[in-house]
């Protein structure tokens, strides 16, 4: 897979151009690798390799025709493979311009506004971005259609597992700082397939703006969840029941034994732990746990097991096979660690609508990346 700018120089003259000066290096890099990947879509698109003769070939080249790509490690010039006779579609510069766009409008915004962010003034310098309240507005306007869009597009499958979750964010909200909350909810539908549905943001984790969620979803389409997993938050508990009568509430093991492991001393629940997890996995070994734990004059760890009980065991009402993937709720632990990791150079956002525009394009990538594959196979009975 060659192109007109990766014929020029090797990746092994790329890695010692990056060891001798990282910042130009690295640009060269992004550059030789994003020429790669259009490449490789236009062989796909084409169905044949560069002069290859097959009966399967839908075009031919052109060459290539030079495109701005501007990134937080400046403006890359890229070689996008033209085609004769047709059109060549990419999705490398929807990809990086998409997040990247949320990215800046944060920086600038908080610029603008004078709120002290991670290195405001060197990103902003380093990206040479035009400071100018044109700039975001336009950004702003771009990007807020886009997140609208994501999300008010309509439910059009039976959702059956629903995984829902909520991390915080620092936001300024009428000249003082605030955490708020980030609702999330994740989808698996009949088949098998896991897609973010929706995003939002609430002041706390009351059982109203939880229902209130749950029904802008259900007027989106939502329809057929049989199985909601998610943490032992109050407001969520009862939503989940009030909202999705006649579905299961699953009480994320992960979080259960993260509490359960506050009513106990250090020693006490290294003696207990392996069988408290062992027990989560298979019922019939509930009793052992609970007299292991009674041994040990627990009487609050009883009292706790015992109340959620039910909640617990949720997951086995639906195919073993599904098992591993319906007991936590690490599919939204993970999501919201990666919205952290991609955020965590932005100390407070400026407002919620800053926040929104930046985790929803983040979510956007996430989700076309997920929709490739299968989370659960939906097959088994």
């Amino acid at each position: 897979m060659t192109n007109a700018k990766s014929q020029l120089i090797s990746i092994e003259e790329l890695i010692k151009l990056f060891i001798n000066d990282r910042k130009e290096g690295k640009k060269e890099l992004i550059t030789w690798f994003l020429n790669n990947v259009m490449d490789q879509e236009a062989i796909e698109q084409l169905n044949a390799d560069k002069y290859e003769r097959n009966n399967k070939r839908t075009g031919y080249r052109n060459g290539y025709k030079k495109r701005k790509l501007k990134t937080l490690d400046g403006e890359l010039i890229l070689d996008k493979p033209d085609i004769r006779s047709g059109s060549f579609t990419t999705k490398v510069f929807d990809k990086y311009s998409t997040v990247e766009k949320a990215l800046n409008s944060v920086i600038v915004e908080s610029y603008i506004n004078g709120i002290s962010t991670r290195s405001v003034n060197s990103i902003i310098s380093n990206l040479g971005i035009n400071v100018s309240p044109e700039y975001v507005s336009s950004l702003n306007k771009d990007l807020d259609a886009k997140v609208k869009e994501f999300l008010e597009t309509g439910i059009d499958d039976k959702i059956k597992y629903l995984y829902i979750d909520a991390t915080y964010f620092k936001v300024r909200e009428n000249s003082k700082y605030k955490s708020m909350a980030l609702y999330t909810s994740i989808g698996v539908n009949s088949n098998g397939i896991r897609q973010l549905l929706s995003m939002d943001i609430y002041n706390s984790e009351d059982g109203m703006d939880w229902n209130n969620f749950f029904f802008k979803l259900k007027e989106r389409g939502l329809t057929g969840v049989q199985l909601v997993i998610s943490d032992g938050h109050k407001g969520i508990m009862n939503a989940v029941k009030e909202s999705f009568p006649g579905s299961l509430w699953q009480y994320c093991h992960f979080h259960f034994l993260k509490n359960l492991r506050k009513t106990m001393g250090k020693e006490q629940w290294k003696n207990i732990s392996k069988i408290v997890s062992e027990a989560l996995m298979d019922e019939s070994l509930f009793n052992i746990a609970i007299a292991r734990i009674e041994e040990m004059n627990l009487d609050k760890s009883i009292d706790m097991f015992y109340k959620w009980y039910d909640s617990l065991y949720s997951y086995i009402s639906f195919p073993g096979e599904h098992s591993r993937k319906l007991h936590t709720n690490n599919v939204t632990e993970r999501f919201n660690r990666e919205l952290k990791r991609r955020t965590r150079n932005i100390g407070a956002f400026p407002n919620s609508d800053s926040l929104m525009r930046l985790v929803v394009s983040i979510a956007m990538d996430i989700n076309e990346e997920w929709l490739l594959r299968k989370y659960i196979n939906m097959e088994v009975d």
